[in-house]
């Protein structure tokens, strides 16, 4: 089964073109103001607008008002929500879109108790812990604390990079891989080397698997 790949942190036009191109299933806009990826609401409007229709658009919020994700939703074309934060999964199925919880892994009971809580999300993706840190550590996570059950609805995130994703494919036969930090040259700055190769190995590991 191919790997989606989420591309995140997105800034600039160019980027979402580019990631789009390489065939990227999402691209992930950051509504977190204290974050060095997030974006305005009209810089927001020009990402969307950016990718085709076969690009989902991720909106990435960390504890937000009702009011802030429905101004977001009202003004930017965004198919997909993904909560960072402490949101209830009340909260976050309030809003008729499809949507993602991100969970920080601690250890083993940590997580099962959280999918537990969270299994009506669409999916379900997991995080490095990082105490104080809502999310793009830079680092990887036990990956065999992630139940074989639940593979098949898990986005994999934290650590992620050209080098390493491969390893995670084979490791955990994930749905999904997310990366922000991985493909940058330098904070909120994205590399069309780093990307197109994260790319390229996502496909490889897709093929090896498919040959295994």
């Amino acid at each position: 089964m191919r790997t989606r790949i989420k591309l995140c942190g997105m800034t600039t036009v160019d980027d979402v073109q580019f990631a789009d191109r390489l065939g990227a299933d999402a691209i992930g806009l950051v509504f977190y103001p204290p974050s060095p990826r997030a974006v305005e609401l009209e810089q927001a409007r020009r990402l969307s607008r950016s990718a085709s229709v076969f690009c989902s658009k991720v909106a990435l919020f960390v504890d937000p008002d009702v009011e802030t994700v429905s101004r977001i939703l009202d003004q930017v074309a965004i198919d997909v929500l993904q909560f960072h934060g402490n949101e209830t999964p009340e909260f976050c199925r309030q809003f008729n879109r499809p949507w993602l919880k991100a969970l920080r892994v601690r250890d083993g009971d940590q997580l099962m108790a959280d999918l537990g809580r969270y299994s009506d999300a669409n999916n379900l993706l997991l995080d490095a812990y990082k105490a104080g840190v809502p999310g793009g550590t830079g680092e990887t996570f036990q990956w065999e604390l992630i139940p074989e059950p639940w593979r098949h609805r898990i986005v994999l995130a934290g650590g992620l990079t050209p080098a390493n994703v491969g390893d995670a494919i084979k490791a955990v036969s994930p749905l999904g891989v997310d990366v922000s930090g991985g493909i940058e040259a330098s904070k909120g700055v994205k590399s069309a080397e780093k990307m197109t190769r994260f790319v390229c190995q996502v496909r490889l590991a897709d093929a090896q698997k498919e040959q295994a």
